[in-house]
């Protein structure tokens, strides 16, 4: 195996690379942003292919691309969908279903980010809360809510994320609450003031939002310690995520779901339609830019 998977190694080259299209799963651990792993990623690969990016700050010329769907908090660890080649067009399409998500949230103290990097504003009593009163108050954050997303999220004003902006020292307003949904939403572990949710929800949806929204509903505070993502779309954290060391051409080349052949119709709506058509949504973009399937934002560069 050892000599079979060293020959691999060897046999890959920058064409191969190029050829590969679709989309896989793969581990984010915390700490680094959603954009970070992507560029760990790539150069993983260009250094397998024998193709260095000697600057990756220049992007004119791609030596292949790659996009991220569903960004995650640099603090959120779990599954980040990757599209590799044409795969960053069928981003958004293959993550239309629910997302699951394992989050472990402290009562008694609220965060200006609604998270643990951020800075202490609140602190209130939370002696008087039950898990019954607890699992009563989640049927209210069940089926389609309206929710107001986090300031410090990848959420965008004038072309530049919220999170950048309040960074800057600027005043940034909330954007207006907007309609969600949650699938299910169940208790699985109460230790005050720790508490661990489930939660299947839709796509635009913050669970550092519900956890502040729920300490306010028990009349105390809450933010979110950890938070993992557990499934996206198709791909699930034990069944589908490559770990790090499995960041390799001949792992990914085996766990990638491909792109679904265009039909006639859509080859011939291609045809006459100007070369300067608008890139869709989610398409290959290396910094993890695009926000049309995300979740969960704290500061910086993440928002799931």
């Amino acid at each position: 195996m050892a000599a079979d998977g060293m020959a691999a190694v060897n046999n890959v080259t920058l064409p191969k690379l190029q050829s590969l299209n679709g989309i896989f799963a793969i581990f984010k651990k915390q700490g680094p942003t959603s954009a970070d792993v992507l560029n760990t990623l790539k150069n993983k690969l260009l250094k397998e292919a024998g193709a260095v990016n000697q600057n990756p700050r220049k992007r004119k010329k791609q030596a292949f691309k790659l996009g991220h769907g569903g960004t995650l908090d640099s603090n959120a660890s779990g599954v980040l969908v990757v599209g590799i080649g044409e795969g960053t067009k069928m981003l958004t399409t293959m993550l239309a279903g629910s997302k699951k998500y394992t989050a472990v949230g402290e009562l008694g103290k609220a965060t200006d980010t609604l998270d643990c990097t951020g800075s202490v504003v609140q602190e209130m009593s939370y002696d008087h809360i039950t898990r019954e009163a607890f699992e009563e108050k989640l049927k209210e954050f069940t089926g389609e809510i309206m929710q107001v997303p986090p300031l410090y999220s990848a959420l965008k004003k004038d072309g530049k994320r919220l999170s950048v902006l309040l960074k800057q020292g600027h005043k940034v307003e909330a954007k207006p609450a907007r309609p969600v949904t949650v699938y299910n939403l169940s208790l699985q572990d109460f230790n005050p003031p720790l508490f661990t949710l489930d939660i299947e929800c839709g796509g635009g949806f913050y669970v550092r939002s519900l956890v502040d929204d729920l300490g306010k509903a028990l009349s105390s505070c809450a933010h979110v310690r950890e938070l993992t993502r557990t499934k996206q779309g198709q791909f699930t954290l034990d069944e589908h995520v490559l770990r790090e060391e499995r960041w390799t051409f001949q792992d990914i080349s085996q766990s990638l779901q491909p792109c679904p052949e265009p039909t006639s119709q859509q080859n011939n709506s291609k045809k006459g339609k100007p070369q300067g058509k608008p890139a869709q949504p989610g398409s290959g973009n290396a910094s993890g830019d695009h926000n049309h399937n995300s979740t969960e934002g704290a500061s910086g560069d993440h928002n799931d």
